[in-house]
């Protein structure tokens, strides 16, 4: 299956099941924005849900904040965003069009480029010029210059400038991280390929501040770290790799740069990058607002700027290689089945529960058992169709369980339950059911 229809039948599927649809699509869509259903908001919920219990609420040294989206315009003059977040911007005279120049190749440009590097036969590209990819705004009711902000483009910057409230606030000591999870905005020149980049998205950041003499080694545990964690919500394989950059690639203030990636169908792409900025981000604040943000250690009595580990995830970018990864087509007794085998941390949906009839009871027999299992985790009831469409819908929203009520209830109070990536199905006893699947969603 080629690259395109691999991604038109995911995209498809999105829609289908409600986990992604365009933006504003009712009125023609606007490019590079997109809503998440009813589906798609638990599968993201669900991925920023595991990151944060896995790098917050389960370890010591990493406390988190919820910065606000609007920031003095000060801020990205000291972090460097207003000069420097550029991409280069042609435009094609020929067909019209805005492309960023070093993207030109892969672009949807109907103008073919020529052989000779540089030249185009039918397009004629302007000088290339700088594009600041911030969004800019206005505080107040009058436009001018002196009210502009920007939408962030990062998170992480809201973390800086409160690394002196969250010292002062808190015991917490260095070594010890911040974490964010929020919405970050980059008027992309060219955004593409689903959901991968695109204008509007989440960010889940960590600034790790610690000892400079002990960076180094924080920088090469957060790396194995954070690459390990992906593995264990099942991009393990040949589709995820760890790529340090080399020295051609790393910023003026990086002393080590690594990319966690992804091989999506339309070729190796970001999910993750953990880099080492030593005490750059602390210093071009403290020099820019006059604030010490220096840290003083009891214990040694030394005073010191931290440097910084900084594992920076995109929660967008993180749900749609679950997606790629999970998406499976398979011929089951003849006929194609589609089914997402989503880690079930990540279902959006963790059981469904059916009656086999409407009569006999099960309708109400089901609703009871449904009843009971939402107030431990997220179910769907539905009682339309063939018991083996349901399934098949279900295969497609990746729910991993389903639960039967059929006439053997009656008798003997016992379900139906099939797995979803196997398709096996066991008895199990109504009153054993929440322990069961409690213990099945844990045991992965």
């Amino acid at each position: 299956m080629s690259e395109t229809t691999v991604m038109e039948k995911l995209v498809s599927l999105c829609k289908r099941r409600g986990f992604i649809f365009p933006g504003s699509e009712i009125y023609g869509g606007l490019n590079g924005t997109w809503d998440y259903g009813p589906m798609g908001v638990e599968l993201l919920r669900n991925v920023k849900n595991a990151w944060w219990h896995d790098n917050v609420t389960t370890r010591q040294d990493v406390v988190g904040i919820d910065a606000a989206i609007l920031m003095q315009r000060a801020v990205w003059q000291a972090s460097g965003h207003e000069s420097n977040f550029t991409d280069p911007l042609v435009d094609c005279k020929t067909c019209k069009c805005r492309f960023r120049q070093d993207q030109i190749q892969e672009s949807q440009c109907p103008r073919k480029p020529s052989k000779h590097p540089g030249e185009h036969s039918e397009c004629q590209l302007t000088e290339a010029r700088k594009f600041n990819l911030m969004f800019k705004t206005f505080v107040g009711p009058v436009e001018e210059n002196a009210t502009q902000v920007y939408l962030r483009p990062e998170t992480a910057q809201g973390i800086f400038v409160n690394f002196k409230n969250v010292c002062d606030s808190t015991r917490i000591k260095i070594p010890f991280g911040i974490a964010q999870q929020g919405k970050a905005f980059r008027n992309e020149i060219t955004p593409k390929q689903f959901i991968f980049r695109s204008r509007e998205f989440e960010q889940m950041e960590i600034e790790f501040f610690c000892h400079p003499s002990t960076s180094a080694q924080w920088y090469c545990k957060w790396r194995d770290e954070r690459f390990d964690w992906y593995k264990g919500l099942g991009l393990a394989g040949a589709n995820l790799r760890l790529r340090e950059h080399d020295a051609q690639e790393l910023s003026h203030y990086s002393s080590g740069t690594s990319d966690i990636e992804y091989k999506f169908p339309w070729g190796w792409g970001e999910l993750e990058g953990i880099a080492h900025r030593g005490d750059y981000d602390l210093k071009q604040h403290m020099q820019h607002s006059g604030k010490d943000l220096s840290y003083f250690d009891d214990e040694t009595k030394e005073r010191f700027v931290p440097h910084v580990i900084e594992p920076s995830a995109g929660a967008t970018r993180a749900t749609l290689a679950f997606l790629c990864e999970a998406f499976v087509e398979e011929m089951v007794e003849g006929e194609m089945r589609t089914v997402l085998r989503l880690h079930p941390r990540l279902a959006p949906v963790k059981a469904a529960v059916f009656p086999l009839v409407k009569k006999d009871g099960m309708p109400e027999k089901s609703m009871t058992i449904y009843k009971e299992l939402q107030k431990h985790m997220a179910v769907f009831y539905d009682e339309k169709g063939a018991v083996g469409r349901r399934y098949r819908r279900q295969d497609e929203a990746g729910t991993p369980f389903c639960i039967t009520v059929d006439g053997q209830t009656n008798a003997d109070n016992t379900v139906t339950v099939r797995q979803r990536d196997s398709m096996k199905q066991e008895r199990i006893g109504a009153d054993k059911l929440l322990g069961y699947l409690l213990s099945q969603l844990s045991s992965v």
